[in-house]
């Protein structure tokens, strides 16, 4: 079928060595208009610049939120209500009475007006093997899945567990379970069968939608495979739907329906649910500081309005643009940025499967060029690996497409910013450096939208987007009112886009992002606040790894090979790594009596990380030690373990707490052993 086949605390960047972009266009126009920039601005008075805005947007929030969603959504019944929200109370409502329908608002109301533009360009493992579908063909892909679905039994409400690269059909799967009022929780393929069940049963899922094979970097994945592992421990499954991506047949079961000729049954028109605004539209897992991945809860009205905006106008998307962002659809920037944000502002998205360096280090570039890509958003892992291949695999292509570029995932530094302003936009796209989560749904902090020749700073994520009001927070809980400063970032005031929960946990919700600092969203990150009043992410501040832009809790990490027979106990840290951002290194203490090849089963534990999470969470190093460094209480002092990985043991402060200093002396040398004179990279 065509859908498958295709038949640290201070600022990072000195005052003295910082330097400022500016550029010669402008986002906005020659001049500012505050219609051309938010067309539903127009009715707010006093409003004359993008600072002025952005200042009404939070102090006039039930205006400024009524009034976009009122223009940008398409409505079957009006709200009543814009917010009902207590953040000390983790009470999140927006656009309350009002119904809608998501599909509807990402493909039916585009129909009219432009039916044949092209809703999606599927990139394929393959250079120059793209498939594009448009509107009209993604609506009646959506419409019969979505009858499909409702024929075989899913009803509003229910969740439907989506392990599947990113594809036409994998897009149509999650515009069809909204179309008939079913949340979707899409799966990174790249997840074990163990993840992925641990998954399906939180979410209780009794339909998953999967794909025979994967292709991805020149090779070939069993996903059914291992759909047919994860199941076997999911009692809640009672069918899987299986599409072809490859031409190898696979075993079916049962259980399994053959989704591409089930479809190919059904009509093509399918009646859209009349949805709340705060019916759940889907979940998605992350990690988090304890070993249980959260399944965060996204609605309908407020997260679609907020990814539609952050996407038009943090990189100025203009109708027939090409958007490309390069993220796998299993995250929440593949979410907001590939489908729905895309979507709802009827542009064209890439579905990007392969790899930056299949079949060579010019796979962006050679894509952008034949693809005539406007925007392209990246990760930095990405960029930092590019750079090293040089410059020569960028030049040999076209670029001349470009219009902005983004980074996301993780803070870019300086290097890898100044590379791919300079190399890859010629010195002429701006970077927009965005900060947010799979919590808030969609960006809340980036360069743009900004003044004429507003300055962007390398490796700042700089201003909050409309409707956002960050705030910096000490160790006590007071907040930092003043500039060149840092603290744990917060957000003052809600904003529709923002998650509601956690799946049937309420309570960790609250206790996560409420109640650290009572009436406020507590972020897990820490930034700097320069004296301009620029926003620089530093990092998190609880035990979550971020490996390549993915999220890792180390508790997770630590329980997976806690379960190796030999190990007593181990802790698990983050450490710079030039290319992943971080790396992930783990202290391991074996039981006593227990005589094995250190080595040996260093490769035992990594295979069983990779095994019960996904490959890439696997420990690049694993030092094994005697006793970990603990408080008289017990408590491990991964602190200390940080500062030795990192070298800094003039940083590793006061040891009085601990119940044997000589433990961290032990560490050194194990790791001096280990990794040699230099830093583990």
């Amino acid at each position: 079928m065509w859908l498958l086949c295709g038949c640290t605390s201070k600022c990072l960047l000195t005052s003295s060595s910082r330097r400022v972009v500016r550029y010669s266009h402008n986002f906005l126009g020659k001049s500012f208009n505050k219609a051309a920039c938010l067309p539903e601005a127009a009715g707010f008075e006093g409003v004359s610049d993008h600072s002025g805005l952005q200042q009404f947007s939070v102090s006039q929030t039930d205006r400024f939120w009524g009034a976009v969603a009122r223009q940008r959504l398409t409505w079957i019944s009006p709200f009543h209500t814009v917010q009902d929200c207590d953040l000390s109370q983790g009470r999140i409502k927006w656009f309350e009475g009002g119904k809608l329908n998501v599909s509807v608002n990402c493909l039916d109301r585009h129909i009219h007006t432009f039916p044949e533009r092209v809703a999606l360009i599927w990139e394929r493992d393959e250079p120059g093997s793209e498939v594009k579908i448009t509107y009209r063909q993604l609506l009646e892909a959506t419409c019969r899945l979505g009858n499909l679905l409702r024929r075989r039994g899913v009803k509003r409400g229910d969740c439907v567990t989506l392990y599947m690269p990113p594809c036409p059909l994998a897009v149509a799967s999650m515009l069809a379970c909204a179309r008939i009022g079913a949340a979707h929780n899409v799966v990174f393929a790249g997840f074990s069968a163990e993840a992925l069940a641990d998954r399906i049963r939180d979410a209780q899922s009794s339909t998953v939608i999967t794909v025979n094979q994967g292709v991805r970097g020149g090779k070939v994945t069993e996903l059914k495979k291992t759909v047919d592992m994860a199941v076997q421990s999911c009692p809640s499954v009672q069918q899987v739907f299986v599409a072809m991506r490859t031409e190898n047949p696979v075993v079916m079961t049962a259980r399994d329906v053959a989704m591409e000729e089930e479809m190919l049954r059904e009509a093509v028109v399918c009646e859209p649910a009349a949805m709340d605004s705060e019916d759940v539209l889907f979940l998605l897992y992350t990690s988090g500081s304890t070993g249980k991945p959260k399944g965060l809860v996204h609605t309908q009205a407020g997260y679609l309005l907020y990814a539609s905006l952050t996407h038009r106008y943090v990189f100025d998307y203009h109708d027939g643009d090409v958007f490309g962002c390069v993220a796998d659809i299993g995250w929440i920037t593949g979410h907001s940025y590939s489908v729905y944000g895309p979507l709802a502002n009827g542009g064209t998205t890439v579905l990007f499967e392969s790899t930056p360096v299949y079949p060579d280090p010019g796979r962006y570039w050679e894509m952008v060029q034949r693809l005539k890509i406007n925007q392209f958003y990246g990760a930095p892992t990405a960029i930092r690996l590019l750079l090293k291949y040089g410059d020569q695999w960028v030049n040999k292509y076209d670029r001349s497409t470009l219009k902005t570029l983004g980074s996301v995932g993780e803070p870019i530094n300086t290097e890898a910013w100044d590379w791919y302003h300079r190399v890859v936009g010629d010195g002429r796209c701006p970077v927009v450096d965005t900060w947010w989560q799979t919590e808030t749904g969609g960006i809340c902090i980036a360069p743009r939208p900004s003044n004429p020749d507003a300055e962007i700073v390398p490796g700042m994520a700089m201003r909050p987007f409309f409707g956002i009001r960050p705030v910096l927070m000490d160790s006590e809980g007071k907040t930092l009112t003043s500039n060149n400063t840092s603290g744990a970032l917060c957000i003052a005031q809600p904003w529709p886009g923002m998650a509601r929960t956690i799946h049937n946990d309420h309570q960790r919700f609250t206790e996560t992002y409420c109640q650290p600092y009572p009436g406020y969203f507590f972020t897990g990150d820490g930034a700097y606040r320069s004296k301009e009043g620029y926003y620089q992410i530093i990092g998190r501040l609880d035990d979550v790894i971020n490996v390549s832009g993915h999220r890792i809790g180390t508790a997770e990490l630590e329980d997976v090979v806690n379960q190796c027979p030999a190990v007593a106990e181990s802790a698990v840290i983050g450490y710079s790594h030039d290319i992943k951002g971080q790396g992930v290194y783990a202290f391991v203490v074996l039981k006593k009596g227990v005589d094995v090849q250190e080595a040996e089963l260093a490769r035992q534990l990594q295979d069983m990380v990779s095994k019960s999470i996904a490959k890439y969470a696997s420990p690049d190093f694993i030092q094994f030690v005697r006793r970990l460094p603990k408080t008289r209480s017990g408590k491990i002092m991964r602190r200390v373990l940080r500062k030795v990985v990192e070298r800094d043991l003039d940083g590793l402060g006061d040891l009085s707490t601990l119940d044997d200093p000589a433990a961290v002396q032990e560490v050194i040398q194990g790791h001096q052993d280990l990794c040699g004179k230099e830093q583990p990279q």
